[in-house]
């Protein structure tokens, strides 16, 4: 290792160190390490800004930007209490239902979506509800943040990595539905067991309230009729956008931008308060910690340590997707999973072609599950996470750090050590 590459892990550990410690702002923490990587030459500004492999992912950062614009036009609509208060009288008032509901959603809309939109959706109505029937916000946002990891698994559009995967592996929609749903299906039914024990000190029924919740008529939530039925129109077209991406070839991130600038452009919405809700501090610890990523990148780190893990495995099938699937899940749970996904899917590819077969597609599948269900393990492994997180601390009820952790990491050991099986049962038998 050279001596940039080492001052490189340095300089990132120190920087994890603070994020996790909480000494500092993350944002504070992210954006210094990646100064310090830029000024020590562990990455330059062609690789920091530019490079699609070892830059910031501007698709995933102006893909924030666009659903946060559009996330806040629709919160001036009153659609938020709308389903606030729909949720919670379906769950007739009961702590348990109502999470157990709002994962299920979350998961679905991940599918579908991508588990970045469905957050940003998601959360601005979990507060609702949650302040309605006096209920702790932050295990809802927790649970919810991990439900859109596992739901985004099962579909090439639902994480981020799996169209990088896709990309690298030649694989389609339907590929991802046939091998990860099914799977998923599975995970979220044992989720939402999880979520019974997890979480129970936060189950506290108050019938006064819930009786209260019942006697409500949502529709009255509604403040902008005209703006309500502008903005989902435009939310319909920017998904329906998102699931033709392999028909219309635009990316999530233009796709997104599109869409809030006609909204902005076509309503009485001023530009100030759309942009208001756009959560800053969050895109910019993005950038941050795409850059030090980055620079382990550009040292060569990162690519040292996945090939050791593969040259451990001497070529045997079993072995090797056992140790990806492990491996991806404990990398993803301290890296962000789209970087660590972008330089392992080469290596993947190689051990692929190398394994001759259809038999030998089993590593995608590994490194898929590891790096998304990887990436609830702590409260930077996803970028839903650190999206949740930002929005918490927007509205007064900040998420430390290791409070995500300890309930991030029980969940991944649990779902890593269930699909375990399934892979093995299924491919490698």
């Amino acid at each position: 290792m050279t001596l940039t590459a080492a001052l490189a892990v340095a300089v990132f550990l120190g920087a994890y160190t603070l994020i996790a410690t909480e000494k500092i702002h993350r944002t504070a923490a992210a954006l210094g390490g990646a100064a310090i990587m830029l000024a020590i030459h562990a990455t330059d500004a062609e690789a920091a800004f530019f490079s699609e492999h070892s830059g910031i992912d501007w698709n995933v950062v102006f893909l924030l930007l666009g659903m946060m614009i559009i996330v806040g036009v629709l919160k001036q609509t009153g659609v938020f209490e709308y389903l606030a208060i729909w949720a919670a009288k379906r769950a007739r008032g009961r702590p348990y239902r109502l999470m157990v509901l709002l994962v299920l959603i979350t998961a679905g809309a991940s599918a579908l979506l991508d588990n970045v939109t469905t957050v940003l959706l998601i959360a601005p109505v979990t507060f609702l509800v949650c302040e309605r029937l006096a209920l702790p916000v932050v295990p809802y946002l927790i649970a919810e943040a991990m439900a859109s990891n596992i739901g985004g698994t099962a579909t090439l559009i639902g994480d981020p990595p799996n169209i990088i995967i896709a990309s690298r592996g030649g694989l389609t929609f339907n590929d991802f539905l046939l091998h990860l749903a099914p799977l998923v299906v599975v995970l979220m039914a044992v989720f939402v067991g999880l979520c019974r024990i997890l979480f129970r000190a936060a189950f506290r029924y108050d019938p006064e309230r819930a009786a209260e919740i019942m006697e409500l008529d949502e529709r009255e939530a509604i403040a902008d009729r005209r703006l309500l039925w502008q903005s989902l129109a435009v939310l319909t077209l920017v998904m329906a956008a998102f699931v033709l991406h392999p028909v219309l070839h635009y990316e999530p991130s233009v796709v997104a931008l599109l869409g809030a600038g006609v909204l902005v452009a076509a309503t009485r919405v001023r530009t100030q308060d759309a942009i208001g809700e756009v959560e800053w501090p969050t895109l910019v610890f993005f950038a941050g910690l795409f850059v030090m990523v980055g620079a382990l990148v550009e040292t060569g780190v990162i690519g040292q340590i996945s090939r050791a893990a593969t040259d451990a495995t001497q070529g045997r099938l079993a072995l090797t997707s056992m140790v990806l699937l492990w491996g991806s899940a404990a990398t993803s749970a301290i890296v962000d999973n789209i970087p660590y996904v972008a330089t392992m899917s080469p290596i993947v590819a190689d051990l692929v072609q190398a394994g001759g077969g259809q038999q030998a597609q089993v590593l995608w599948w590994a490194l898929a599950l590891g790096a998304d269900l990887g990436g609830n393990a702590t409260a930077i492994g996803a970028a839903a996470n650190v999206v949740v997180l930002g929005i918490a601390a927007r509205n007064g009820t900040p998420i430390s750090f290791w409070t995500f952790t300890r309930y991030g990491l029980i969940v991944t050991l649990v779902t890593i050590a269930v699909a375990t099986p399934y892979l093995w049962l299924r491919y490698l038998m």
